[in-house]
């Protein structure tokens, strides 16, 4: 049996930190991990900023409540749903996910968690574990699923590197450079094709 697995910011939907920048003007939200690879110092600066400016997670829902999947993605999902086991591997949190899962037909989401307090402050950040991407790829290897998966972003290399077959999708420049190994691809038609040339089961 084969497995799809994809990130979701940049992916499938747009980057949930850049509409909060846009909406607020904070420029130095606008940071993802295309630019900064360590996540958890990522994370450290996005919560520092939101503590500086005073916004919560009232602020990140009215942004999540705005956005949509991106053009193509939803039709997207559903031809990969028909052709492969699918999950989502992202480095999101539940707590923004949800409107966004509803619109991609609720596929399954390994993800992590936010800690928020009662005046709805984002206090904390809880990562499932270390490394969750390529950890999760080597769990469904270890249930015998052939893994192929795609992302945009440094902290899906990994996850790629341990698939079976890695794909990048609309990642930048300097991600596509340091990681020549894996196909790179920027329209939902062409990784369609990429996935049904890594597939040793599907042919259509």
């Amino acid at each position: 049996m084969e497995i799809a697995c994809l990130d979701l910011e940049g992916v499938l939907v747009p980057e949930i930190w850049i509409g909060l920048a846009e909406q607020t003007g904070i420029d130095e939200l606008r940071a993802t991990t295309r630019d900064i690879p360590d996540y958890t110092q990522l994370m450290r600066q996005r919560l520092d900023l939101l503590a500086k400016h005073g916004l919560g997670n009232k602020d990140l829902q009215e942004v999540i409540g705005g956005l949509a999947p991106l053009p193509g993605a939803i039709e997207f999902v559903d031809w990969l749903r028909q052709r492969f086991q699918v999950v989502i591997l992202s480095d999101t949190f539940y707590e923004f996910a949800k409107p966004l899962m509803r619109q991609l037909g609720w596929p399954t989401l390994l993800c992590h968690r936010l800690e928020i307090d009662a005046s709805g402050k984002v206090t904390d950040f809880h990562l499932r574990q270390a490394d969750p991407k390529r950890h999760a790829v080597m769990a469904f290897q270890g249930l015998n699923y052939r893994v192929i998966a795609a992302g945009d972003s440094y902290n899906d290399t990994t996850m790629l590197s341990q698939a079976e077959v890695g794909i990048l999708f609309s990642a930048p420049d300097n991600v596509r450079d340091e990681f020549p190994q894996f196909a790179a691809v920027d329209t939902y038609q062409a990784l369609q094709a990429e996935f049904l040339k890594a597939s040793v089961e599907v042919d259509e």
